[in-house]
């Protein structure tokens, strides 16, 4: 098992009719994740939602880590949603991001 140790699993998902590669997240970015949520939850910025999306996004898709925010704000909401929700269940967080996750 430790020749596993590090190992990238990837899938591709649609997005905006392209497709983007997605990383599997790591037990230590899932719980990096789930205290953005927590953190999320209790903000009370108008922002807040879509910096948790931003963030989400980052961490898992090949090659947006390098998108400044103002690129992210030209893509359409209900893309990104769909994006992160496919993200959280591919790494085992099912539910997406609503509040209580």
């Amino acid at each position: 098992m430790k020749h596993l140790v590090g190992k990238v699993i990837t899938k591709k998902f649609p997005f905006m009719g392209d497709e983007v590669e997605v990383r599997q997240l790591s037990v230590g970015e899932v719980l990096k994740v789930q205290n953005m949520i927590k953190k999320t939850s209790k903000s009370k910025a108008e922002d807040s939602q879509t910096e948790l999306l931003r963030g989400v996004i980052k961490i898992a898709v090949v090659g947006a880590e390098d998108l400044s925010n103002e690129e992210f704000s030209t893509f359409p909401i209900a893309a990104l949603n769909e994006l992160s929700e496919n993200i959280l269940e591919f790494s085992g967080l099912s539910g997406g991001t609503s509040e209580g996750n």
